[in-house]
């Protein structure tokens, strides 16, 4: 049975690269007419170890709910087969399917799902208890940054061709989404290699393991308690129980928002700026993934501020609206989905039962309250300081409708997400002081953004104001926080500045010719993964570009992360030194 899993892998994995070759290369008609052979032999070899997998496993195990997702390509494949080989003798010309079966589009697609099928479920055998998932999470990054390298350097991905380290340097920006760019995105990469920086997008911001996870759990019908124990860990999910529903939240939540922030995108959109439809339906999807996930790319030269779009205030509120939700975090989203889920039972039990019971549950805990009120602050107060110092700065000759929703978008975008709807070269140097501040904190946990994280500096604050209040607890909110999170967040905090400290070193080193404000901005945007620019990213040396490379990397990942996945936790010891005070001050 593993030998079938294995031909089944390894079939749908040649599928794959065939599909990668026959979109990234330009080809002879010889050279397609071999392709499509191909095809049809990876094809049959995918149909057959999926009957055969079904049979063994299923009829003489009695386990078919493990195989059923293969079952059920089985005959969608067998029609494809029949309209580009005719084996049945069925003549699909005549029929309205022999359009869509006979084309590679349809190929394409069953070959990625294919993919996606046996990935999944094979990735969770790799997911068990003694799996370690920091590093697994730091791992799985490294791969698709890797394979995003691989399909930017593809031909047909870019117009002129692009260098090993471009490419690396973008498709690090886009999975670790930080939008950062070495080379313009919209005159640069062709349409091919825009869905390849999306995808990339989309991957990172949610994870691999979320969508492989996720996957792996529909198609194989379930998981093993290893599966569920490191998985519990790597999507902050409590209950065991209910891993698989949290996933199916995430990526249902992930794609509905994505989808009608595309749908209100084209509505505030001018056609006449576009080549066609197809065109406006493009950047609409490629602007809302991008600003969920807190990505920043754009596939207008000049961002948002690119004339024709710097006016268009609606389209700058919708996408800001995006990148909140995408910074908030997942569970303070469901947090929030529990809260209304239950005042509309309540009150439709008030109406239709005529009950005067309500049922208030403890929903919305410690944590959501720290990152809601958090996150609201510093909107207000960049919102405020932004409006203040760039009145007539970037702002200047706008509209008091054109300046309010500049200083909004402003406070918004510093969040990790990196879009831009000013000159940055005309921003007030106390802006850019404020910038750094913003930047640094980023978005919150379990969410699609960067930085040290609002609640790493809500903790912080709370914990020297018990300080200096003589309390020997931090509390919130009627709860007292544990010493665990003070620690992580003294932490989070050491290493941020560590990383940030040592990449401007190297890069006054590598590119000392370049301003030390420009690039103190280049570094924290990088570290809180955020892609706003004073001008510079394009300058860097090659050493410059590896070092903003490296720190979008530990930005987008987390040093405490890696350094807790490298370094084995110790185990609890029954006994305990004596106490003593350290002079601190």
């Amino acid at each position: 049975m593993v030998f079938l899993d294995a031909i089944g892998v390894l079939a749908a994995l040649a599928g794959f690269l065939i599909f990668i070759y026959h979109i990234g290369f330009t080809h002879v008609p010889d050279e397609l007419l071999v392709i499509q052979h191909l095809f049809n032999v990876i094809l049959w070899i995918i149909v057959l170890s999926a009957l055969t997998g079904v049979y063994i496993k299923n009829w003489q195990y009695g386990q078919l709910k493990l195989r059923i997702a293969e079952l059920a390509i089985v005959p969608v494949l067998l029609l494809i087969l029949d309209a580009r080989t005719g084996f049945t003798g069925i003549d699909w010309s005549q029929t309205g399917l022999h359009y869509f079966l006979n084309r590679s589009l349809a190929v394409h697609t069953i070959i990625i799902l294919s993919l996606i099928v046996e990935i999944s479920t094979s990735s969770l055998n790799f997911n068990n208890r003694n799996t370690n998932p920091g590093l697994l999470f730091a791992f799985s990054f490294i791969f698709i940054i890797a394979f995003g390298t691989g399909l930017l350097l593809l031909p047909n991905a870019t117009y002129t061709g692009i260098a090993f380290t471009d490419a690396f340097f973008t498709s690090t920006s886009a999975v670790c989404v930080t939008g950062l760019i070495v080379v313009d995105t919209a005159t640069y990469f062709t349409p091919l290699g825009q869905i390849f920086i999306i995808v990339l997008i989309q991957i990172g911001g949610l994870g691999i393991m979320t969508f492989t996870s996720f996957f792996g759990y529909f198609f194989k019908g379930g998981a093993t308690f290893g599966n569920e124990f490191l998985l519990k860990d790597l999507i902050n999910e409590e209950k065991l129980g209910e891993i698989f529903n949290t996933l199916l939240k995430i990526i249902a939540l992930t794609f509905s928002i994505e989808a009608i922030g595309a749908v209100i995108i084209y509505s505030t959109l001018d056609p006449t700026l576009f080549k066609g439809d197809l065109s406006v339906i493009g950047f609409s999807v490629f602007h809302s993934v991008s600003a969920f996930c807190n990505a920043g790319f754009s596939t207008l030269s000049g961002n948002l501020y690119e004339p024709g779009f710097r006016n268009n205030y609606n389209l700058h509120y919708i996408i800001g609206v995006l990148i909140i939700l995408g910074g908030l975090g997942f569970p303070i989203v469901f947090n929030y989905y529990r809260l209304v889920s239950h005042f509309i039972k309540n009150k439709y039990r008030q109406y239709s039962q005529n009950s005067r019971y309500i049922h208030t549950p403890k929903i919305i805990n410690a944590n959501t309250r720290m990152v809601v009120i958090t996150t609201l602050l510093l909107l207000v107060v960049g919102f405020a300081f932004f409006m203040y110092s760039e009145y007539d700065h970037s702002l200047k000759g706008l509209s008091l409708g054109g300046k309010v929703a500049g200083a909004f978008f402003g406070s918004v975008t510093t969040r990790t997400a990196g879009f831009n709807t000013v000159d940055m070269s005309m921003l007030a140097p106390a802006t850019i002081l404020v910038y750094f501040f913003l930047m640094w904190i980023g978005a919150s946990p379990a969410s699609t953004g960067g930085g040290i994280k609002t609640t790493t500096f809500a903790v912080a604050i709370l914990n020297f104001v018990s300080m200096a209040k003589g309390k020997d607890r931090t509390e919130a909110f009627g709860r007292e926080l544990s010493n665990e999170s003070g620690r992580r967040a003294f932490s989070v905090i050491f290493l941020s500045f560590l990383v940030i400290g040592l990449s401007v070193l190297m890069l006054t080193i590598t590119d000392g010719h370049l301003d030390l404000t420009k690039i103190i901005f280049e570094v924290i945007s990088a570290f809180g993964t955020v892609g706003l620019s004073l001008g510079i990213t394009s300058q860097l040396s090659l050493e410059g570009k590896w070092v903003i490379v490296v720190t979008m990397f530990l930005g987008r990942v987390g040093t405490l992360t890696i350094l807790v996945g490298l370094f084995r936790k110790m185990r609890n010891y029954a006994y305990n030194y004596p106490i003593e005070d350290i002079m601190i001050n």
